[in-house]
């Protein structure tokens, strides 16, 4: 045999045993993520999932946390009994919301070497209407109330709001004509009444009032802003101090937000907080632990949002008025809407 053919037969070995490496570790890790937990969460079972109207009343629908083969998919249980046996569906998502019939997918989409991400819409039978690229790492998603605007916001430097090392990205799709703000960054901001431009601005979290209002965290300069956005005159204009992560109340009279508290760790700086729109005077709720996620109302008086937990996150709820006690309203779920 020539030194060339050696040659060649040793390079397409060694091409074939770094292959096997990586499907090994790969397999590996599709099967740690279901291995010996499978069966220890709470009841399900495969069946269709829908965004849609329920004639038997409003149901949570979220993204099941559950070990297994299942983890990740979306799930359903009755608003009324969320303990009960869950309905899981496919696809998977890391984040999720939905509202009148319409359902933004926040996906990662597995490869050999890295996970790239895309945003998917979902129609109410949780069939792809349109699927979009993400420049970074899934963490907000919001729907308009009448299913005609979705948001979603990314990572695009850093993975964590803990600290100040990390730059985010924020877009608004109309379902209607298709049409991608890709970075809400470009619109014009006025801060403290007074119009304002930095290269530090960050934009997240947003909540819809309507089809052309809503609210999201600006961040710049060190602090975090409370703004009202419009999506017709591409507008920022800054409200309150130290809110992040706004949830606007079904009445459209209040936010509940993660507001962070001096003395509390840097990685877990975070207190649930509600502030009414109209007095701007802020209510702590019950809930004492640091949280990292925007909170949803399941009604104009009670708040969900998650926490950690062994399976990942588990969602709690509590009052929205500073009354009452923490309670588990799902364990393993995470990212939920409620669907009328």
């Amino acid at each position: 045999m020539t030194f060339g053919r050696r040659l060649l037969v040793l390079c397409t070995a060694a091409a074939v045993l770094a292959a096997a490496g990586v499907w090994t570790v790969l397999h590996a890790g599709d099967q740690a993520r279901g291995a010996g937990r499978t069966g220890d969460g709470p009841p399900a079972r495969a069946g269709a999932v829908s965004l849609g109207p329920h004639r038997d009343g409003a149901r949570l629908v979220f993204r099941s946390m559950t070990w297994g083969t299942q983890r990740d998919h979306l799930a359903a249980v009755p608003l009324d009994d969320p303990r009960g046996t869950r309905t899981v569906a496919t696809p998977a998502c890391l984040r999720f919301h939905a509202a009148a019939g319409t359902g933004i997918c926040l996906q990662a989409v597995h490869g050999v070497l890295a996970d790239t991400y895309r945003a998917v819409v979902l129609d109410a039978d949780l069939h792809e209407r349109r699927h979009y690229d993400l420049a970074g790492i899934p963490t907000r998603s919001r729907v308009s109330p009448s299913g005609n605007l979705v948001a979603w916001t990314v990572f695009v430097g850093g993975d964590s709001y803990a600290g100040t090392d990390f730059s985010t990205r924020t877009s608004i799709l109309d379902t209607r004509t298709w049409t991608l703000q890709e970075d809400l960054e470009t619109y014009a901001v006025t801060l403290d009444g007074k119009p304002y431009r930095a290269a530090d601005t960050n934009v997240w979290g947003v909540t819809f009032a309507d089809d052309e209002h809503f609210y999201a965290t600006l961040a710049t300069g060190g602090r975090t802003h409370l703004v009202a956005g419009d999506a017709v005159r591409h507008t920022l204009t800054t409200l309150h101090d130290n809110v992040e992560c706004p949830s606007l109340s079904p009445d459209g009279t209040r936010i509940a937000y993660k507001k962070r508290v001096r003395g509390l760790s840097e990685d877990a700086p975070w207190r649930l907080y509600v502030l009414d729109l109209t007095t701007m005077a802020e209510t702590a709720t019950a809930e004492d632990r640091s949280l990292d996620d925007q909170a949803l109302w399941l009604d104009d008086r009670t708040l969900t949002y998650s926490l950690p937990s062994d399976d990942g996150s588990d969602l709690w709820t509590v009052p929205a008025d500073g009354t009452g006690t923490p309670t588990v309203l799902a364990p393993a779920a995470l990212a939920p809407a409620v669907v009328r």
